[in-house]
């Protein structure tokens, strides 16, 4: 039996229909999009921690809003125990902090032990101020905190450092937050570090989270 060449035509339209046609009901909807990587043109080589009210360049398009989630804190972003006091701020560029040893005995602070849980979700070893590109794959030296003395740092993710040419002594890294376009799409994100200590040799790890709270237009 011949097909006529009308008949033809028509199944061929029915079946482009059916290729363009709108998914059936109750087809899930895509998966929300990624939080963006970070640039490298976004890249910085100091992490002098302000001062200011606000935490962030002075040419930010957007201003971060955070809320301590570990520890428990009451606005305070510190914590202390018997042995150690810390204070915190969270910013833009890094996680910047201040360790008091409360004891008479000297305490370590353990870098290659330490993680940071960056906002995207993905642990990383601790980088700190003096970590530099040449020391990604070897170790990191303790810091020793004397008796009743006090010690600032900043931490920030070791994977966010980047190769600066021919100068080693430079450390350049990607910010930990951007304060571009794409800051508001870090929002409710979780960040923070696990740092731990050497207490009279044996290991404690301090576990300390942040959340955006909000960003906000300059």
């Amino acid at each position: 039996m011949r097909i006529s060449s009308f008949a033809v035509r028509a199944a061929t339209l029915v079946v482009l229909a059916g290729c363009g046609s709108a998914p059936a009901p109750g087809t899930s909807a895509p998966p929300p999009a990624a939080v963006p990587p970070r640039p490298g043109s976004t890249a910085t080589t100091t992490a002098g921690d302000s001062v200011g009210s606000v935490p962030g360049s002075a040419d930010a398009q957007f201003v971060y809003r955070f809320r301590q989630l570990e520890p428990p804190a009451s606005g305070t972003f510190a914590f202390r125990d018997r042995d150690l006091s810390f204070s915190f701020r969270p910013a833009p560029s890094a996680l910047y902090f201040q360790v008091e040893n409360l004891q008479g005995r000297p305490v370590m602070i353990d870098w290659d032990r330490s993680m940071f849980l960056e906002p995207t979700e993905r642990l990383s070893k601790v980088a700190h101020s003096t970590t530099r590109w040449r020391d990604r794959f070897t170790p990191q030296t303790m810091t020793q905190v004397g008796a009743l003395q006090r010690y600032s740092d900043y931490v920030f993710p070791l994977d966010d450092l980047l190769d600066p040419g021919g100068n080693e002594a430079t450390q350049l890294r990607r910010p930990l937050l951007p304060e571009d376009s794409s800051a508001p799409t870090y929002s409710g994100k979780v960040f923070g570090v696990d740092l731990v200590f050497l207490i009279e040799g044996q290991p404690r790890t301090y576990t300390v989270r942040f959340q955006v709270q909000s960003v906000i237009p300059r």
